[in-house]
């Protein structure tokens, strides 16, 4: 018997467990397939939000603690492990902001670095921008030279390599969760294809699948899943390196690796959980990418894939306790965050475990057992102009 069952072997299980770890519970984290094989491999590994001004008070006060741990926390893992996450401020260059004014609005607010930089100045900075049609237009961006990106497969590796060592962890991997046990309103353990595990509190980190894992129990929980399609490209052999910065427009972004290849995502679709890769995201990533960098259009495609967000209201995760049956625990619901926000929201979901005083207010995060009474609403589903508007007022 454990003291804590954590269900999902992704960054926010991982975290959690290595943080309830280091606070002297004995835990056992069960992962139905690999971990960190699902959403935290599939993403781009950006540790910010894409358009931070967009979302709302929550989500950045997660956001802002996080970006502060991951320069020492790639650090301790290198060193730890022998993983290096790469972690590396790139700097993130906005082309063809439509809510530009909304976004320095949000800088002011949050005082992060945000600059107006004139076409001169984004040639200067990255040539092979120059044929770009906004550029080529005399139209500047955005620029945030803070933003850090990372190669989240590495991460996971890493992150997985420190709980195999840890005595207090037991990784489970190929082992799927079918129920929970409850007696009297008290989870008692978790059934699964092997058998049962006993525990006095459990943390479902299931990702896009958190949702229909507390079905079992009656729950309903805004989580649904939301595809995502990205690719790499490799430059033509003697091509110089394209690009040493972060690119976003048109919600499209290019992230530039020190191998020189380049990442271009992502698409959003409602498709349940279906993963598969189709030619028309093929065909619409590697347009938008030329579009980006027109450097590109000699690039091959080296690899495509697709991964499943947690798709939640507002893109809000869910943390805490499941009202109704005690020392059942969420962690889900993060939406394109999950990385962005793992470091505090793995924090946060800990503290409400364990009684400490939580990093932020709680309250947003807080589950409802009401079903809900729509479709899952992301930022992604919703104009430009009616996100600035719905999110303006929470900055200030």
């Amino acid at each position: 018997m454990s003291d804590v069952v954590v269900i999902g072997g992704g960054v926010i299980g991982l975290m959690s467990a290595w943080q309830l770890a280091e606070a002297g519970l004995s835990v056992t984290l069960v992962e139905r397939g690999r971990c960190a094989r699902e959403a935290s491999w599939a993403g781009g590994g950006i540790v910010s939000p894409l358009y931070p001004w967009r979302y709302s008070a929550p989500v950045s006060a997660l956001s802002a603690l996080s970006e502060e741990v991951y320069p020492g926390l790639c650090d301790e893992l290198r060193e730890t492990t022998g993983v290096d996450p790469q972690f590396s401020r790139h700097g993130l260059l906005y082309l063809a902001v439509e809510d530009a004014d909304a976004a320095r609005r949000w800088a002011r607010c949050q005082a992060k670095p945000l600059e107006d930089i004139d076409a001169d100045a984004i040639r200067r900075m990255e040539p092979a921008l120059a044929d770009t049609q906004w550029v080529r237009q005399g139209q500047g961006g955005l620029w945030m030279p803070t933003l850090g990106s990372l190669r989240n497969p590495r991460l996971g590796r890493a992150l997985r390599a420190r709980l195999e060592r840890h005595p207090g962890v037991e990784l489970r991997e190929g082992c799927e969760v079918t129920g929970f046990k409850v007696v009297a309103g008290q989870i008692q353990g978790v059934d699964t294809a092997t058998g049962v595990l006993t525990a006095s509190r459990v943390l479902v980190c299931g990702g896009a699948w958190s949702g229909a894992l507390l079905k079992h129990l009656g729950v309903g929980m805004a989580v649904a899943p939301v595809k995502g399609q990205m690719m790499v490209l490799r430059p033509a052999p003697g091509t110089p390196r394209p690009l040493s910065r972060v690119v976003l427009g048109d919600g499209r972004y290019l992230i530039p690796r020190r191998d020189g290849r380049i990442l271009v995502g992502s698409t959003l679709e409602h498709q349940g959980f279906d993963k598969r890769t189709t030619s028309e995201a093929r065909v619409s990533l590697y347009r938008s990418a030329v579009r980006l960098l027109p450097a590109l259009a000699r690039a091959s495609i080296e690899h495509h894939w697709a991964g499943l967000r947690p798709g939640s209201p507002g893109g809000i995760p869910f943390i805490g306790e499941v009202p109704g049956c005690r020392g059942l625990h969420v962690n889900a619901g993060h939406f394109r965050n999950g990385l962005v926000l793992a470091p505090a929201a793995a924090r946060l979901g800990v503290e409400l475990m364990l009684g400490r005083t939580p990093c932020v207010d709680p309250a947003p995060y807080r589950i409802q057992r009401e079903e809900p009474a729509g479709p899952v609403s992301t930022p992604g589903s919703m104009s430009v102009s009616g996100l600035a508007q719905s999110t303006a007022g929470n900055w200030c």
